[in-house]
């Protein structure tokens, strides 16, 4: 099956913000910040889709508290999604994971 993991990286502690350079012609390019003119992007967070292996809907979910966990995130949308579409919401909703109360099946 194919799974994709939905969540939300907030800022860390240390940071108001995240900062990244949005430049519409030259994209995918990576320049630091400081030597750039393109507009500089704020957000307090970002949006993830992430692609998670597992052959049943346990073993994917498994996998996806491994993922949370090593994140910022506290809560979280499992998808199976046989399209492998990279857009948020595509798929069929399996569960949702919130920190302190695990999942809860869709």
């Amino acid at each position: 099956m194919t799974y994709f993991l939905e969540y939300t990286v907030p800022a860390g502690p240390d940071n108001a913000e995240f900062e990244f350079p949005h430049d519409e012609i030259q994209t995918g390019t990576t320049i630091p910040l400081p030597e750039t003119d393109a507009e500089i992007v704020h957000t307090p967070e970002l949006p993830a889709r992430t692609g998670i292996i597992g052959a049943t809907v346990p073993e994917a979910k498994l996998e996806a508290e491994q993922l949370i966990n090593h994140s910022r995130a506290t809560e979280a949308s499992l998808f199976e999604d046989p399209s492998n579409s990279l857009q948020a919401g595509i798929g069929t909703l399996v569960a949702t994971f919130v920190e302190g109360r695990g999942w809860q099946d869709s």
